[in-house]
């Protein structure tokens, strides 16, 4: 018999709904079945996507011993993580105080008031890995809420009071200016800590830090070349292989080693957008035609396999690692498979080639001695297209165009595999992100279809996660529910600032406003930054606030770029002003810029004027296209751009109004920090006015 879990929205509860255990979703009969019948709670925290969390439930949940155990002692609740982030937040938090490591699944114990007094993250079913089992762990809770139940609840009220204590303070914080000395320093804190052999930061699990990326080609585009060597070392280490797809494109989780080789299979909504968008900025810097293959290959990955096939309603939230039980197995292959998949392909393919295509597979990605996952290989780089070329004397193009049939005829072969689980929720933070990526390809690459794409993708999420009281944070199958975060409103009016910059249809400017507006209204917190919900809660025993940018941009650090760009278009300095008394809380972390990442590019956006770009005139006109392609072809982060024909609607940016073009001409009006320069009627002109940054080394 199914559980209550039979009933929720979630695909991680519905994995769950025919375990023996008496789950709970979270939710007020649970509570009150706690204090009515004074059982402790056992929470257990995952998400879909999670291997361990399959691990754990299929040794533990599934064990009727174990549920008996479970169901005559607790009241057990069960909650998807990307449902319910506060909740993930608030009690990961006292996790980590309490064992000094967090993760998932997360295992925590609570008194009917849902104050933690114990927990972890993993438990085996025996002892192993230096853990306790989880029978263990269980009587022994059992014993002590029976014997020593005045200490447990002791305990409880310590954590809580930690929890309290520890949120942000800035009652005694003084504001400060952000300066490029500072970020310099900030970059070579980052090197210091930068694995210069293999790229990225710390050991093994290694994960791509994608907003420490963004910093660092920020700081590339003012000229440190020190911050686009770590990026580039970085983002060449990932897209050899392993992390990266080299078949259906797309970035997994993170990597089990420091060397980007044995990734952790999961695919995330969240990694994919933040990456694709940092290779299209390292390609809009470099000019590196990798970076933009990349960039498009990802997002094609997400269209892909993360949304339906039939009608686009949002994209889904993550790919599942394990298939059968067995993680990986979706992705790996033997050089025997391989070499059957591309002789029957070269046969088929009914023309003479240079080489075969097995030959040629092997000395582009088979590398001898590879440490083998679950009996086979993953595909990873050995050498590059140029090496190829020069090895065989072929054209490079030549090489170029039989991998790319390479790839393709393993990628079908592969398709006829049976494929990972894909959890179908669509959460409105994760497709925000999206939104803005897809936004940002259409503007600077012009790949067809896709600014068509970002607005009725825009069209889809408003629909259904739009209305008068508020937005909602979950879709899934026509269904909307749970008030949406902090992080929800500013992913979602990035988004749109994004699009409104890509199409300058005024809509999408005027709801980004709407949104930025209420969530002001609904998160503010008097002394600076924002609550991440909406209100205080009798379900919360805090009201968080995340400050860190961890996986994801916290909601502050998104909500405070938000402030900044509307600054730039509606010409509110209020809006900025927000956004500056924000930086107040991150002045705890300036030595450890790898928790700050999105603010440290807030920072550099508040360290240099921003150019405020308006072009008026006849949108067909040459000269009006010339321009905007000279905002539009290389990367240029310190540029806030509206554009409209003229006369101009009365729905857009404040930027744009009480200004016309001269003479009946496109003219542009650039302005910076409050100076404006005189208007411009030809690119050349206003591609003078648009100085790029010397060049300059930074200092070691």
């Amino acid at each position: 018999m199914p559980n209550r879990l039979i009933h929720a929205l979630s695909p991680y509860l519905l994995q769950h709904a025919h375990n023996p255990v008496d789950w709970y979703p979270w939710g007020k009969e649970a509570w009150k079945k706690a204090k009515a019948e004074h059982k402790p709670i056992f929470l257990s925290i995952g998400y879909a996507a999670c291997h361990w969390c399959h691990v754990m439930a299929h040794e533990s949940f599934e064990d009727e011993a174990i549920a008996d155990l479970l169901n005559r002692h607790f009241v057990n609740i069960k909650v998807d993580r990307e449902e319910h982030p506060e909740v993930d937040e608030i009690y990961m938090h006292a996790v980590v105080a309490l064992t000094d490591q967090g993760g998932w699944p997360l295992s925590v114990f609570l008194t009917p008031e849902l104050k933690p007094f114990y927990g972890g993250t993993y438990f085996p079913p025996q002892r192993r890995y230096q853990l306790p089992s989880f029978r263990e762990v269980l009587e022994a809770i059992i014993r002590l809420w029976r014997d020593e139940r005045q200490r447990l609840q002791e305990s409880s009220e310590q954590i809580y009071v930690y929890l309290r204590a520890s949120q942000p303070n800035l009652e005694s914080e003084q504001a400060f200016t952000p300066s490029s000395k500072m970020l310099d320093e900030a970059v070579l804190k980052l090197a210091q800590e930068f694995d210069w052999k293999h790229g990225g930061w710390g050991k093994a699990p290694k994960f791509p830090q994608a907003m420490l990326l963004d910093f660092l080609l920020r700081r590339a585009y003012r000229g440190d070349r020190l911050a686009l060597d770590m990026a580039k070392r970085t983002l060449d280490a990932m897209a050899q292989g392993g992390m990266y797809d080299l078949l259906g494109g797309g970035f997994a989780r993170y990597s089990t080693d420091e060397t980007w080789t044995i990734p952790h299979f999961e695919k995330m909504l969240y990694d994919n957008a933040l990456l694709a968008r940092n290779y299209l900025h390292a390609y809009l810097l470099t000019q590196d035609q990798s970076y933009r293959r990349i960039a498009i290959e990802t997002l094609e990955f997400m269209r892909r396999e993360l949304a339906s096939s039939e009608r686009f309603e949002g994209f889904y939230s993550s790919l599942d690692a394990d298939v059968d039980g067995v993680e990986g197995r979706y992705y790996v292959w033997t050089l025997a498979e391989i070499e059957s998949v591309l002789d029957a392909a070269e046969a088929q393919a009914g023309r003479p080639t240079p080489l075969r295509w097995f030959d040629l597979f092997r000395q582009a990605f088979h590398h001898e001695g590879d440490v083998q996952f679950e009996g086979g290989i993953l595909l990873k780089r050995k050498a590059d297209d140029n090496q190829l070329a020069q090895r065989y004397g072929l054209p490079e193009h030549e090489i170029r165009a039989m991998l790319e049939e390479i790839q393709s005829a393993l990628f079908a072969a592969r398709r006829n595999r049976v494929m990972p689980l894909v959890d179908d929720k669509v959460l409105l933070f994760w497709n925000g992100l999206a939104l803005g990526v897809f936004s940002e390809v259409a503007i600077f690459l012009g790949v067809n279809g896709y600014a068509q794409f970002a607005e009725e993708f825009t069209s889809f999420l408003l629909t259904q996660l739009y209305s008068e009281q508020g937005l909602l944070r979950v879709y899934r199958r026509g269904m909307a529910q749970h008030p949406a975060s902090l992080a929800d409103y500013a992913s979602l009016a990035l988004g749109l600032l994004h699009l409104y910059q890509c199409t300058f249809n005024p809509r999408w400017y005027q709801i980004a406003r709407q949104l930025v507006d209420k969530a002001v209204r609904l998160f503010q917190r008097p002394e600076g930054g924002f609550f991440d919900t909406q209100a205080a809660r009798d379900d919360l025993i805090i009201r968080p606030m995340q400050i860190q940018d961890l996986a994801t941009p916290s909601g502050n650090s998104m909500m405070a770029m938000c402030l900044v760009v509307l600054s730039a278009l509606s010409g509110n300095q209020e809006y900025r002003l927000l956004a500056e008394k924000s930086l107040a809380l991150i002045q705890p972390y300036l030595d450890y810029p790898t928790a700050i990442g999105n603010w440290l590019s807030l920072m550099d956006m508040l360290a240099h004027p921003l150019y405020e770009v308006a072009i008026l005139g006849d949108t067909s006109h040459p000269e009006f296209q010339r321009m905007l392609e000279i905002v539009r072809t290389r990367y240029r982060p310190d540029i806030v751009l509206a554009a409209s024909p003229y006369p101009t609607d009365a729905e857009a940016p404040e930027l744009l109004r009480q200004r016309e073009p001269i003479d009946r001409q496109p003219t542009a009006y650039v302005c910076q920090q409050f100076v404006c320069h005189a208007p411009s009627r030809s690119a050349s002109e206003l591609q003078a006015m648009l100085q790029q940054p010397t060049n300059r080394p930074t200092e070691v």
